[in-house]
């Protein structure tokens, strides 16, 4: 296995296909919008919806930069990245959908990139794939204080 399709493996394993850890997709199956936008109380936390407004951003961000067409507000700070700015039903699809279309377009991208681009800095892509582990986790987590993440998970 080169390294292109290692990454590609594992880049899967972040959005929907079931590895050691559960994926963003089912992290993410039948969360209402009340569930996206809930935080413990008392406690410094993101919300779900928040981050999946983050992770997004940062998957458009590396897109943008393969493409050579950076995203508008490239510049902004990191807390700014999980800022959400409607609240609806509709929006909350919206923001999943677009997690969903921005995966699939870095696939593709990862997927045309001659494999010595990718051997050139494959940290950038790596890097993501555990920046995705690390907030689904943080998602799993949030879903089991309220109660929504099933006590056993029965898909693996």
């Amino acid at each position: 296995m080169n390294m292109k399709e290692l990454l590609l493996q594992n880049w899967d394993y972040a959005m929907g296909q079931e590895d050691w850890y559960p994926p963003i997709l089912p992290a993410l199956k039948d969360v209402t919008v009340e569930q996206a936008l809930w935080k413990p109380e008392g406690q410094a936390a993101n919300s779900i919806w928040e981050n999946v407004q983050h992770l997004r951003y940062y998957k458009q961000r590396l897109l943008g930069r393969l493409e050579g067409t950076p995203l508008h507000n490239e510049g902004i700070g990191n807390d700014e990245t999980f800022l959400i700015h409607e609240t609806s039903e509709d929006a909350w699809n919206t923001a999943r959908e677009q997690l969903q279309e921005v995966h699939a377009a870095l696939r593709q991208k990862i997927e045309e990139m001659p494999e010595a681009e990718v051997i050139e800095s494959p940290q950038r892509i790596l890097s993501l794939i555990m920046h995705d582990a690390y907030h689904t986790g943080q998602i799993v987590f949030l879903r089991k204080l309220q109660g929504s993440w099933p006590a056993k998970r029965s898909d693996l």
